[in-house]
């Protein structure tokens, strides 16, 4: 099957909304609003339609079928009534067999004071004058925003804590407990280090994008280069020495943070738990004591 080309989609989009008088106004959000943002063909449609009656809408889901052959979707207030949504909204993530998705939130008029308002939007469609002028979309809601000396602190504390659970899942042998330490809790303290320094070198000025995935463009050569050291496979001795690569990671970007913004670095906790990781990992599987 052959893609629906952009203009396609908004036409679709556009259309739906013009010829049914439920919908009362049309607002695109995310990456097909972002001047700045790369255009290829995964991206998605955001849309909301602020529309007045969101029960007459989701008391019969077949209405979304005008916009394709869905191959797979989601309704995440699905298994909630209509009369339970205070926020007066509903959600139809729609990913099409052509390759194209739409997320379509429905918002209700009385209820678009409470809407989130993204500096990534564009209001397409105001049948009736109800809806408050956007800015121009920008990346303003996302960019990278300075760390206080507390979130500071507090992601440094963090990150070499979580370090002891993944120690100690590799050493229990208890794979996914490790895994999920190290890849879910520990890199979200890296991703945020990592975050601030990208935010150092570009004035706090632009986003990295969902999960990092801007990384590679600000980041230096050598340290993206060890960032990807920082993945690994089950193998237990990889993910010692990911983990160990992160640590140092971790290190040398927070360095640069305190230096930017004068914050002190918990050297003391950094060779307290890098000398336990170390001896952890040589500690026998018959060991009956962590500390003999």
């Amino acid at each position: 099957m052959k893609m629906r080309s952009e203009q396609q989609m908004m036409n679709l989009i556009m259309d739906t909304a013009k010829n049914d008088q439920r919908i009362r106004a049309v607002i695109v959000n995310g990456s097909r609003a972002n001047p700045n943002a790369k255009k290829d063909f995964f991206q998605d449609f955001d849309i909301i339609y602020v529309v007045t009656s969101i029960s007459s809408f989701v008391s019969n889901h077949s209405w979304i079928r005008i916009f394709g052959d869905i191959m797979i979707m989601q309704m995440p207030k699905s298994d909630r009534l209509i009369t339970d949504i205070d926020d007066g909204s509903f959600t139809y993530l729609m990913q099409f067999t052509d390759g194209n998705r739409i997320d379509l939130s429905l918002v209700q008029v009385d209820k678009t004071s409470l809407m989130k308002r993204e500096s990534q939007s564009l209001l397409l469609l105001d049948k009736d004058g109800i809806i408050e002028p956007f800015p121009p979309a920008s990346d303003s809601d996302f960019i990278v925003k300075q760390p206080t000396e507390k979130i500071y602190n507090d992601c440094c504390n963090e990150f070499w804590w979580i370090c002891t659970y993944v120690a100690k899942g590799i050493w229990r042998d208890e794979l996914p407990y490790a895994m999920c330490m190290y890849d879910r809790f520990l890199r979200d303290m890296l991703f945020k280090m990592i975050s601030w320094y990208i935010g150092i070198k570009t004035d706090f000025a632009i986003s990295v994008g969902k999960c990092g995935k801007h990384f590679k463009k600000y980041l230096e050569a050598e340290v993206w280069d060890m960032y990807l050291k920082t993945y690994c496979d089950s193998n237990y001795e990889n993910l010692w020495e990911a983990l160990f690569t992160a640590g140092n990671l971790f290190r040398m970007m927070a360095e640069k943070v305190s230096d930017q913004f004068g914050f002190i670095y918990p050297y003391s906790d950094d060779r307290r738990v890098t000398a336990h990781l170390n001896h952890v990992r040589e500690l026998p599987k018959t060991a009956s004591e962590m500390y003999p």
